[in-house]
């Protein structure tokens, strides 16, 4: 990898200052200002290698500026970037098929981020309830989980019960039924006739990767029929190779009639999201219904396609199933020696950190000094989710740092 040739004139606490001076404060980043990236490495303007274990919460599944992925990008800027859907574009209807394809779904609804994907999945959700099940007119309800995370838009804060999220941003969307997240009873016991969904994440990553009893989502999936409602999977962390399958409801045995997927879909390169799903739900949508102009753009669609290439093989579900199985023997011996409890699958792992040892933060902060980037959540929980293409010897420095902070 080149090295970055800093402007000494211009040291990395002047590139923060700009950040705090002109920027809204919606982040509390780590000190680090990266310059170039490569892999599962990132370099800041200092020099400074770092191991990305954190991959942009899961949006760099394939690591910072892979190949493949950069040449689709490159070819397609030198062709056409943006059409709108007002057009057609040689892109998308075969970005479209073969991402039903790989999903084993019928149908594509194209977005840009993961909030307007799950908005959307709502939104044709409540209109399939009143054109097909017969839900009475504006009394639609979706059931959702606590401690969710589905993105921070007005209706999505709506269900969530993280009062960071929510303060002073109602009055709050009606129509959103929560019960505790892995409670199959409560499950059952929250759906009724005015039911148009059930709307779960099969893992929780923002609640500190919280993964489901056994049979959750099977029994999930059991109360839907029962309910004649939907069932709908937020796989935008969870999805597209992370947890060791191409989605993690796949290590259930169960199929959603809706998915929503979207950070890995860009490829670390753009902002890509889609509902995927049964073409009956989706096909309830008519033209003007729904919409975006960037949605399914060119460039987007062909990084999507050199995306869905990459899956296609397996090799990328394998990597992180093989790797995931040792990322998780190690950080499970850290239990009883600074860590209360490690869960998760895959490439992918909350670890809680030992009352009296250091804050998340504090963590954080202090790995990066070592050369490892993770983030925080719930104060004293670390979210591990290296790129998948990283190496065994890569994953082992950087459990060794985390091994070394949690037992201060």
């Amino acid at each position: 990898m080149t090295t970055y040739a800093k402007d000494m004139s211009t040291p990395a606490e002047d590139f923060i200052a700009l950040d705090e001076s002109w920027s809204t404060h919606n982040y509390h980043p780590l000190p680090v200002v990266i310059a170039e990236a490569n892999g599962p490495w990132v370099t800041d303007v200092d020099g400074n290698r770092y191991l990305d274990f954190l991959s942009g919460y899961s949006a760099l599944n394939f690591g910072h500026r892979h190949p493949a992925v950069v040449t689709a990008a490159v070819e397609q800027l030198g062709r056409v970037t943006l059409t709108s859907r007002a057009f057609h574009h040689d892109q998308f209807g075969l970005f479209c098929k073969e991402l039903a394809e790989l999903t084993g779904t019928d149908m594509v609804l194209t977005m840009n981020s993961g909030a307007e994907a799950v908005e959307s999945a709502i939104k044709v959700a409540r209109k399939w309830a009143y054109q097909v099940k017969g839900v009475p007119a504006e009394t639609a309800e979706v059931v959702v989980a606590t401690s969710n995370f589905h993105g921070r838009t007005t209706t999505i804060v709506s269900f969530s019960d993280d009062e960071t999220a929510r303060a002073d941003f109602g009055p709050f969307t009606p129509g959103f039924v929560q019960v505790p997240y892995g409670d199959a009873d409560a499950l059952r016991d929250a759906v009724n006739d005015r039911t148009a969904a059930l709307l779960l994440e099969p893992i929780q990553g923002e609640a500190g990767v919280i993964t489901p009893p056994p049979g959750y989502f099977a029994e999930a999936r059991r109360i839907a029929d029962d309910a004649g409602a939907l069932l709908i999977a937020d796989e935008i962390q969870s999805g597209l190779a992370r947890t060791g399958t191409l989605l993690a409801l796949d290590h259930e045995g169960v199929r959603a009639d809706l998915y929503t997927l979207g950070k890995a879909l860009g490829g670390g390169i753009l902002p890509l999201s889609a509902v995927v799903g049964r073409g009956d739900v989706l096909g309830v949508l008519r033209p003007g219904e729904h919409g975006s102009t960037f949605g399914g753009n060119p460039l987007a669609c062909a990084v999507g396609r050199a995306v869905i290439a990459l899956l296609r093989t397996g090799e990328f579900q394998e990597r992180s199933a093989t790797l995931g199985l040792h990322l998780h023997q190690r950080l499970g011996a850290l239990v009883g020696n600074g860590v209360t409890e490690v869960r998760g699958r895959g490439l992918w792992a909350g670890v809680d950190i030992a009352a009296g040892g250091l804050s998340g933060r504090d963590a954080s902060e202090t790995l990066a000094k070592q050369g490892v980037l993770c983030k925080e959540t719930h104060g004293s929980t670390l979210r591990i989710a290296p790129p998948l293409v990283i190496e065994r010897d890569e994953l082992d420095r950087g459990i060794d740092a985390i091994a070394a902070v949690v037992r201060r």
